[in-house]
């Protein structure tokens, strides 16, 4: 998962996945080991489910994420991203 992860990230294409009841569209933008950790991901969410009805900047545990899928549809990178988040304790890729 990590290397898919990754390729997205490098290549700024959106992924897809389940997770915590829905399929969520996000633009992934740092993949890493969380401070709790945990395999993460901080991502734009721009479409799909969500459990607080806003979209935004979301941490994901991807030990919760089902069915992840790279599409091929590109993003930019979002203002608001942080180099070297401070969510993650060992970061594995990022914008």
């Amino acid at each position: 998962m990590k290397s898919e992860i990754c390729e997205a990230i490098s290549y700024k294409k959106i992924i897809t996945f389940f997770y915590e009841g829905g399929v969520r569209k996000v633009e992934p933008h740092c993949h890493g080991k969380t401070t709790a950790g945990n395999e993460g991901l901080r991502g734009y969410q721009t479409e799909g489910y969500t459990k607080s009805g806003k979209y935004g900047w979301k941490m994901y545990d991807l030990t919760k994420a089902k069915r992840i899928e790279v599409i091929n549809e590109k993003f930019n990178v979002r203002n608001g991203y942080k180099k070297g988040d401070k969510g993650m304790s060992v970061i594995y890729c990022e914008i």
